[in-house]
């Protein structure tokens, strides 16, 4: 075991590929493919302006901290899928930012 967290590393289900070999989709793979449709959905929504994108941001914020600290603490965190999870997060926050930031600065100079 190695003190591994064996439950993300058990496959689910195989693809064959056109070459004959098996791809096998782990339980951590499928979690990722998940976290990134949902990722693509949160950057979407941080392109709208407004009082609750600020509240989004904080939460946003507030998760990846959560998994830094989960990564850096727990011994059951440190594995490759939950420090990509963790970089998506870090994406999420950045994005967000820079989204609004970004709007912010066309609505300034729209008003002029």
């Amino acid at each position: 075991m190695g003190g591994r967290p064996e439950g993300w590393h058990n496959g689910i289900f195989n693809i064959a590929m056109v070459s004959g070999t098996p791809w096998s989709v782990t339980a951590g793979d499928f979690l990722l493919v998940v976290a990134l449709v949902c990722l693509f959905f949160e950057v979407l929504k941080s392109t709208r302006t407004g009082s609750s994108s600020i509240v989004e941001h904080m939460l946003s914020m507030l998760v990846f901290v959560a998994f830094l600290l989960e990564f850096i603490l727990l011994g059951a965190a440190a594995s490759s899928v939950f420090f990509l999870l963790m970089a998506m997060a870090l994406i999420d926050v950045v994005a967000g930012f820079s989204i609004s930031i970004t709007s912010a600065g066309r609505d300034v100079t729209m008003s002029n």
